[in-house]
């Protein structure tokens, strides 16, 4: 394991992910259960355990991995925000849908710009 590439994917990962699902929490749960910081323990956390399973969880095992850190991701968002499986499962939706338009509008800003961009990672 590159210990150097874990450390750049989970700042990057905190700097781009974390205001998005801090977002969609203070939507959902209120602003005194989603609180910024702890969005970035949520996508620390869940960057650090998908790291180590899909490092143990490959070949044919690797949809099982997938499943795992789906309910992983779900369980941190329901242990630091606060709220129950299926309020859980909305923030992430929600979260997916900022980062979509945030991304598509940035996008859109560079292509004015003459700057292409790729398609945005799915999480």
């Amino acid at each position: 394991m590159d210990w150097v590439a874990l450390l750049i994917q989970i700042v990057v990962s905190a700097v781009v992910i974390a205001p998005v699902l801090w977002m969609a929490g203070r939507l959902l749960s209120g602003k005194e259960k989603a609180k910024l910081t702890d969005a970035i323990w949520i996508v620390i956390l869940g960057v650090v355990i998908g790291t180590f399973v899909g490092n143990y969880l490959t070949g044919w095992l690797g949809w099982l991995g997938a499943v795992i850190m789906f309910v992983i991701w779900l369980g941190l968002i329901k242990h630091f925000f606060d709220c129950g499986w299926i309020k859980a499962f909305i923030i992430a939706l929600i979260a997916d849908i900022i980062y979509i338009i945030v991304w598509l509008i940035l996008e859109w800003i560079l292509a004015l710009f003459g700057i292409t961009v790729t398609p945005p990672p799915m999480f």
